[in-house]
C-alpha cells in the first residue's frame, strides 16, 4: 500500500499542523508500506509567514514539523519519502530543489526515511 499526500499540511488561519496530525493518524492506522509526502510543509504563501507572526525561526518550525513527521510514522513502519516544494519556505526555491537536508535524523530511522530532490523518480518495489 502506498499513501500519498501533498501539502500545505496547516490551516489557512493557522500554523497548527492539525491537517498533519490528521494524516499521522491515518498513517497509523493503515499501516501503509510507502509514505510520500510533498511539500510545501511550511508555505511560503502562508498569511503568518508572509507577515512575519511564528513563534519561532521558519528552520525551528520546519524542523519541528519534520521531527512530528518522522516520529508520527515510526509506530506504523512504513518508508517515509519526503519530497520539497518550491514554496517550502525554510528550503532553496531553486530548480531542481535538492533534497531537505536534516542531518539530526535519528539512527535509527535513516533507513526507513528518503529524503529526495524535487524532481526525483522512486522505484517502489
Amino acid at each position: 500500500m502506498v499513501l500519498v499526500a501533498c501539502g500545505p499540511f496547516t490551516p489557512s488561519d493557522g500554523v497548527a499542523f492539525e491537517p498533519l496530525s490528521d494524516l499521522l493518524e491515518v498513517v497509523a492506522r493503515d499501516r501503509p508500506d510507502v509514505c510520500i509526502l510533498l511539500g510545501p510543509f511550511l508555505d511560503a504563501k502562508h498569511e503568518q509567514v508572509e507577515s512575519c507572526r511564528l513563534l519561532g525561526s521558519f528552520s525551528d518550525v520546519f524542523r519541528l514539523c519534520l521531527r512530528t513527521i518522522i516520529e508520527g510514522t515510526r509506530s506504523a513502519g512504513s518508508q517515509l519519502v519526503l519530497v520539497p516544494s518550491l514554496r517550502d519556505v525554510s528550503h532553496d526555491f531553486v530548480y531542481p530543489q535538492p533534497p531537505f537536508p536534516f542531518p539530526d535524523l535519528p539512527k535509527e530511522d535513516r533507513a526507513r526515511v528518503l529524503l529526495v530532490p524535487e524532481p526525483c523518480t522512486l522505484d517502489i518495489d
